[in-house]
């Protein structure tokens, strides 16, 4: 017999990913959302349903995905070395590869978590691209670091705050809401700078782009996206934001009835996606020391291709922070060694295509093979 919803609701909204799907074996639909939710906990989600060895067996499927990009990016890297070893092992080169993995990489993580929740974000480039030039503007620069980081990041949250606002209490498609975004955004990026490119003067933000700044040899840019990648990863697998974020992606009326406000949880999640497009346009800014209305072209597609071939389903109810960051890091060197080689723009494209369909089909496959 159903237990009363009351009797569901009284685990709170904490529990959607253990105590109440599990205690009701009679209802398979109220289980498949919390088995996807119960992993996030352990760095995993996504189980077979069986009540014992689940998690340890997924934790082995993702350490094997996680592998499988290791083994990507070690191959790379062998191309690189092997075309053009002077140039491609160079310190300098490879400092250069993470601090512009650097950047998308800060925009990844906050396009994980959408993307986990069931959701999609396609204006976080535009939303960098008008952090950047609103923060690098005269008025913004009279007030040095401390006003081009805060305009940056209130921008960003600005820009994420209307983003949730229309999918959560507006009942838009996140498609359709964020693809507005895009277009108000680029709109208004090219108004503030009638076109042209705006030079950083603030030397103190300029000082973090040159090498007397770094730290052990690690470029500043790097270690904030560290710090940001795990402070993703904890609030993804540790928290009970992140518990929420996975259980609303695998069946957002079963994490209703666990007592999650699902409206509340998608607007805090938009508002996190505008916050990193804010953080990556301040690291945009001091790598380019200006502020242009194109910057963050295509850093949707990069993203959303990264958490993909990372491992993040695109349906919702299954995300890895370091999946997203490994196909960061093979899409950057991708880039670099393509650079190096002198072969055009369009075969890179061409190529990060081809990697997202091969993404996609593996995660269809293993959907079929109940591996997910």
């Amino acid at each position: 017999m159903k237990p009363p919803a009351s009797e569901e609701r009284r685990g709170g909204p904490g529990s959607a990913a253990s105590s109440e799907p599990a205690a009701t074996p009679a209802e398979p639909r109220s289980a498949a959302p919390a088995d996807r939710a119960a992993p996030a906990t352990s760095g995993v989600s996504g189980t077979s349903g069986r009540p014992s060895g689940g998690p340890r067996a997924l934790g082995l499927r993702l350490d094997v995905r996680n592998l499988s990009l290791l083994g990507v990016l070690a191959a790379l890297i062998v191309v690189g070395g092997i075309t053009k070893p002077d140039q491609f092992l160079d310190t300098n080169n490879l400092q250069l590869v993470l601090t512009q993995a650097s950047v998308i990489g800060v925009v990844t993580v906050g396009m994980t978590f959408v993307i986990t929740s069931g959701g999609i974000d396609l204006s976080v480039g535009a939303i960098v691209a008008l952090s950047s030039v609103w923060a690098t503007t005269l008025a913004t620069q009279e007030f040095g670091f401390a006003g081009i980081l805060f305009t940056a990041v209130l921008v960003g949250l600005g820009c994420g705050l209307v983003n949730g606002v229309l999918i959560a209490y507006g009942g838009m498609v996140p498609f359709i809401a964020t693809l507005a975004m895009l277009a108000s955004a680029r709109g208004l990026a090219l108004m503030i700078t009638d076109g042209k490119t705006q030079i950083v003067e603030v030397q103190s933000v300029l000082d973090l782009g040159v090498p007397d700044s770094y730290v052990l040899g690690i470029p500043p840019l790097v270690l904030v996206f560290a710090a940001v990648t795990v402070a993703g990863w904890l609030i993804l697998n540790r928290t009970t934001f992140g518990r929420r974020t996975v259980a609303v992606g695998g069946n957002p009326e079963a994490a209703r009835l666990a007592g999650i406000d699902v409206r509340r949880q998608r607007l805090y999640l938009y508002l996190f996606s505008g916050l990193c497009c804010g953080i990556a346009a301040f690291l945009l800014i001091i790598l380019a020391g200006s502020g242009q209305n194109t910057n963050g072209n295509l850093y949707e597609l990069d993203a959303i291709a990264a958490a993909i071939i990372g491992g993040t389903l695109l349906s919702g109810g299954r995300g890895t922070i370091v999946g997203s960051v490994l196909g960061v890091l093979v899409f950057t060197t991708i880039t670099n060694i393509f650079a190096l080689n002198n072969l055009q723009s369009d075969v890179q494209q061409i190529a990060k295509g081809a990697i997202i369909v091969a993404a996609v089909l593996v995660q269809r496959r293993t959907l079929r093979n109940g591996e997910a």
